[in-house]
């Protein structure tokens, strides 16, 4: 069996160790004499499963006590009408800073509820740099300010965040959930599709201030509305179980064997550190985003050349380095280098990259 190296941006790699876990266990977990897919969400070896889970994500993100923690579905794209349906129900507003594709999915989403003022957009740069902002733009009675904290498509990452006030911050985390340390507390909201750092596609993760919840508005749907998951324990119908279980597999493999958020955070800046220096060396290919605003997760870059860019893609995917097409908005390629990504991946990815450049 070869393995290739898989850079997509979602689903994407998992952990070695992970599926190995995962294979072994796959039909009999743990002396159940059943798999984890066939179990019953209302037994008490799947609670244990839930509930390990989420003390696991609590411990490794050092989420404070009054944030509740669901494991929903519906992928980060049913947040965005989540969050003006429960949040923007007290004076009607929020403000969106528009960096890339989910950021306006999610402002459009919200436009629909009520007014979502756009504070700040870098379209203007096909989203190739984190804009400046101006806190006279803000709205000062907005029932939250909604970032994308790290952009997918277009490889950029807030490395400062928005000071709100008393507005609370909401961070769609989806591609930079796991990465490195967060804090929490800075946040009323974090959400996340777990495709692309923490488990197969299928899971949602939100992590929501207790005060946030029980604010929904009246045509909110009951299956849209966050109260009824912290009253069930996310459990209000059958939940992902399988994606919840490789999650605590996930987790468990940050924290054992990886060592924590900060030591995976090194892991990821000498990984990304490896492929721009490469990129700002390189006489055919160059990064897409500005320096100081570049991505570790999600790092796309072009030749300049349609043409040399396909044969690249081409020439990768036949040498194992697989997804490396970019974004159709972008164009070129784009290597999503997420926690699972080994750095002998993207070592050997760069080598190839030089070879082909001294070849071309």
């Amino acid at each position: 069996m070869s393995r290739v190296y898989n850079f997509s941006a979602g689903p994407s790699m998992l952990p070695e160790a992970v599926l190995k876990t995962a294979a072994a266990e796959m039909l009999d977990y743990k002396g159940s004499g059943q798999s984890v897919m066939e179990m019953s969400h209302r037994s008490k070896t799947y609670q244990a499963i839930i509930d390990e889970c989420e003390a696991l994500l609590r411990e490794v993100m050092n989420i404070p006590d009054n944030y509740k923690v669901l494991f929903l579905q519906g992928g980060a794209s049913t947040q965005f009408a989540m969050m003006p349906l429960n949040l923007m129900t007290k004076n009607g507003k929020a403000d969106f800073v528009v960096t890339g594709q989910w950021a306006t999915k999610a402002q459009k989403e919200a436009a629909r509820y009520g007014e979502a003022n756009v504070v700040a957009s870098s379209k203007d740069k096909t989203f190739s740099y984190i804009p400046k902002l101006d806190k006279a733009t803000f709205t000062p009675d907005a029932d939250y300010f909604h970032i994308c904290v790290n952009n997918t498509i277009y490889g950029t990452k807030w490395n400062t965040l928005p000071e709100t006030g008393d507005v609370p911050l909401i961070g769609d985390i989806s591609s930079c959930i796991l990465s490195e340390p967060i804090d929490v507390s800075k946040f009323g909201m974090l959400y996340a599709g777990a495709q692309k750092n923490m488990a197969p596609a299928g899971l949602t993760i939100v992590i929501i201030r207790e005060d946030l919840v029980g604010n929904a508005s009246d045509i909110c749907p009951t299956m849209l509305n966050y109260q009824t998951h912290v009253e069930n324990g996310s459990m209000f119908n059958t939940p992902p179980c399988w994606c919840i279980y490789v999650a605590k597999l996930v987790l468990e493999w940050i924290k054992n064997e990886v060592g924590g958020l900060e030591e995976m955070k090194k892991i990821n800046e000498a990984k990304a550190k490896l492929l721009y220096d490469f990129l700002d060396n390189s006489k055919m290919f160059k990064g897409t985003v500005v320096p100081e605003d570049r991505s570790l997760m999600n790092v796309p870059f072009v030749t300049g050349d349609e043409e040399l860019d396909a044969k690249f893609v081409k020439a990768a995917t036949e040498a194992g380095f697989v997804n490396l097409k970019g974004h159709r908005s972008v164009g070129g390629m784009r290597a999503s280098i997420y926690n699972a990504m080994p750095t002998e991946g993207v070592q050997k990815l760069v080598e190839f990259m030089a070879k082909f450049e001294k070849e071309n």
